[in-house]
């Protein structure tokens, strides 16, 4: 019972260490830490902070496994702690960051309104709806599209092995932000030509990270609206967690643009989770919460197999095959064709 009652307790507190990790990062502490050790007093003064408080959000730090006091008023990061250094080269620093914005926690305040009402909640409290919020916010939009590459970065390198992109000739990413995704496809086909596409400010990082890595060449920037239209000239359309972000009507008006330009053999491949039709605690839940999230900030949903299929008819498409990216993420490959 005891057990029961701890992680009861863990779970009520769960807010709580969200604003804890979310300032953690503010504050920049695991960056100023970095690869060694440092002191409470140190990491005060710089921070321009309290050194009592500062301790004591330190030492709540290493309660929850982030941190390590290697000594009275020193601290380490842990392996965990280490990936929210924005050096670190699995960083994930940005999505938490994202994640544990105000912008992205006032709406949860509102859930049980969303949960009465099947309607996002976010346009009532900011007086616009999560896109334009961030339009009007460079900075905030900047540190989402950041968060995007990061979540993007494993998935980009397993989607060539869990996915045969070796039969196509262009690949067209809807969406597709920085190119992270477009990236790693192309690195594996060198014959394999791409279009990135998406809004001007989702591809304002993109030209500088394709030309790094020596990509630019093959790769056409279209800068467009998927509610308008989708770019002509692929025979693969890659969309990842796009559909999720939007309601059926809105998921199906976009995939319905990408069926009037995909030719007779193309192929339609979303990338994104897929629920299964009994609910499980597989990912400590990081599904559901993840569809809550669409819920209450911008009207979308996470899906099941049989949800995906019925969203594809409604845009003259059939669903071919669902197969996994890989164990190390949560995505899966739904593959369709014109039907």
């Amino acid at each position: 019972m005891t057990e029961y009652r701890s992680r009861m307790m863990q779970l009520a507190f769960g807010p709580m260490i969200g604003h804890l990790i979310g300032t953690a990062l503010r504050l920049g502490v695991l960056d100023r830490i970095g690869e060694g050790e440092r002191s409470a007093e140190e990491l005060a003064a710089e921070g321009k902070a309290d050194l009592q408080s500062t301790t004591r959000m330190l030492r709540a730090l290493t309660g929850i496994g982030l941190l390590a006091e290697t000594a009275p008023g020193t601290f380490a990061a842990t392996e965990t702690g280490a990936f929210l250094r924005t050096d670190h080269p699995e960083s994930m620093a940005f999505m938490v960051k994202l994640l544990t914005d105000p912008s992205m926690l006032r709406s949860w305040e509102h859930l049980g309104e969303s949960v009465r009402t099947g309607e996002p909640y976010f346009a009532t409290v900011f007086g616009k709806d999560y896109f334009s919020f961030l339009k009007d916010n460079p900075e905030l939009s900047e540190h989402f599209n950041i968060a995007m590459s990061q979540g993007t970065r494993v998935t980009a390198q397993l989607l060539p092995k869990a996915c045969d992109f070796g039969r196509f000739g262009v690949v067209a990413d809807i969406g597709g932000g920085d190119g992270t995704l477009l990236a790693g496809i192309l690195r594996a086909h060198p014959a394999l030509r791409g279009i990135l596409y998406d809004s001007a400010e989702g591809l304002s990082q993109a030209g500088a990270k394709l030309e790094r890595a020596g990509l630019a060449g093959r790769c056409e920037l279209v800068a467009g609206d998927f509610f308008v239209s989708a770019p002509a000239g692929a025979d693969a359309y890659v969309i990842k967690s796009v559909l999720h972000d939007w309601s059926d009507d809105q998921a199906a008006t976009i995939l319905g643009h990408v069926r009037a330009v995909l030719p007779a053999d193309g192929r339609v491949i979303v990338i994104e989770t897929v629920l299964p039709d009994v609910a499980d605690d597989r990912q400590e839940g990081l599904n559901y919460m993840s569809d809550l999230n669409m819920l209450v900030n911008l009207g979308g949903r996470e899906r099941t197999h049989d949800e995906f299929a019925e969203l594809f008819s409604r845009a003259g498409l059939s669903l071919v095959s669902v197969v996994p990216v890989g164990p190390q993420v949560p995505y899966c490959v739904i593959e369709a064709e014109a039907v």
